[in-house]
């Protein structure tokens, strides 16, 4: 008996010493991973704070060394980027030898070009197409364009991509405004990201990949890139180079129109247009930030089609390139009746007036059809050449303009007015 009892209560002890022993390594175990936490969270905000003390000379720096209106630029080189030879890059560098400020992945040159025979200064915007990262000098990338389809012959093409490609060389001056736009990549976000790029939409797309790729960003990366055939690809090398050296970035080439030399599986991935199908077939998930370039149809298709499938609106960015890519159905906030006998426009510098309608586009487009001259150039809101003083009323915008505006300016190439307005043109 009492040898049962001595057992029992060795039994008892030993599971109390058992039972004390898993309760210490818990608290062990707990303590390591609380240990563990601290240290992730300590990680954490050491790179958070490390990347905003980086942000914060970035922003320095880039006020310092930006400049206000217009600065001369010399082409210290040109380049052809695909086959066919209808995109050119062109190197620029600052006339007076001075600093170059950065700019955000993603942002654009304008230029104020004299091209014979123009009434006034023609002005574009065209995309940076190299990282920032680059500070010696600027690239831009340009495709040549054709004539409109189906126009009379003689019709010439792209007036300033034309003027570029065979009027202008190197060690020709250009005048041009400081980096700007608002389509630039998030670069203090570590989620991943989908680059979207068709055509020569290709540039800012390809600016983003590049700033990853040169600043070592641990981000996962899909770059999808629309063309036609194996002609119109550019950049090719380079785009090469940085998919093949990064484990975690992925290239996806889709053809719309192969040649009889394009080979599939090596010079592309995928026949036919880039759509939402044939994204989800490389993506498992939706939650990636989304950047899209290119023509006008294919982003209205691509951003539509995010939206269907549970994409956040603010995860879903593009950049409208040309007048085409910012038109939408007319929108407006004025009361219903105004949209059928129309609001009253007046432009009050030239003394006249006229009706707008939904149909009659953007204040630009009225203006213009009504005889009233107001600068412009992108037509898309990007290189705030047609800034005009809003004298009266308020306007709503088809496009969100690249930078903030001012109190009582408006950019009337994506403005449509919200009831009667009042504009010093």
């Amino acid at each position: 008996m009492a040898f049962a009892l001595q057992v029992c209560g060795g039994i008892i002890v030993a599971a109390a010493l058992v039972q004390a022993g898993i309760g210490l390594i818990s608290q062990i175990t707990a303590a390591f991973r609380s240990r563990k936490m601290d240290r992730r969270k300590v990680a954490f905000f050491q790179a958070q704070t490390e990347n905003l003390i980086k942000q914060a000379e970035v922003d320095r720096e880039r006020a310092e060394q930006t400049w206000s209106g217009k600065r001369k630029f010399r082409i210290v080189e040109r380049r052809v980027e695909n086959k066919e030879g209808s995109i050119r890059s062109f190197y620029l560098a600052p006339h007076d030898g001075g600093k170059l400020p950065t700019f955000q992945p993603g942002q654009f040159l304008t230029f104020e070009l004299a091209i014979p025979n123009q009434p006034a200064p023609v002005i574009r915007c065209y995309s940076l197409s190299d990282s920032p990262v680059n500070r010696d000098r600027y690239r831009i990338s340009i495709k040549k364009l054709p004539p409109p389809p189906k126009a009379e012959p003689g019709t010439p093409g792209g007036l300033s991509s034309n003027y570029f490609h065979d009027v202008l060389r190197e060690g020709d001056v250009v005048d041009v405004m400081a980096p700007n736009g608002g389509f630039h990549l998030d670069t203090q976000s570590d989620r991943p990201v989908v680059l979207i790029a068709g055509g020569v939409g290709l540039t800012p797309v390809f600016s983003m990949l590049k700033w990853l790729a040169d600043t070592g960003s641990h981000r996962e990366v899909w770059f999808f890139y629309a063309v036609r055939h194996g002609g119109e690809i550019a950049l090719k090398e380079e785009i090469d180079e940085i998919i093949a050296s990064h484990s975690n970035y992925h290239g996806v080439t889709v053809f719309s129109d192969p040649t009889e030399e394009c080979v599939e599986g090596k010079d592309y991935d995928c026949c036919g247009f880039l759509s939402l199908d044939v994204i989800k077939q490389y993506l498992k998930s939706s939650n990636y930030e989304f950047y899209i370039c290119g023509p006008p149809q294919m982003m209205q298709s691509i951003t539509g089609q995010l939206e269907e499938w549970g994409v956040p609106e603010q995860d879903i960015r593009f950049e409208a390139f040309g007048p085409a890519s910012v038109k939408k159905a007319a929108k407006t906030d004025g009361a219903e009746g105004d949209s059928v006998a129309g609001v009253k426009v007046s432009f009050t510098r030239s003394g006249k007036s006229a009706t707008w309608k939904p149909d009659a586009g953007t204040l630009l487009d009225l203006a213009e059809a009504n005889g009233v001259r107001i600068n412009s150039g992108c037509r898309a809101g990007n290189c705030g050449t047609c800034l005009t003083a809003l004298k009266d009323g308020k306007v709503s915008y088809i496009a969100k303009p690249a930078s903030p505006l001012a109190q009582g300016s408006t950019l009337v190439c994506v403005a449509q007015p919200v009831g009667d307005v009042a504009l010093d043109a």
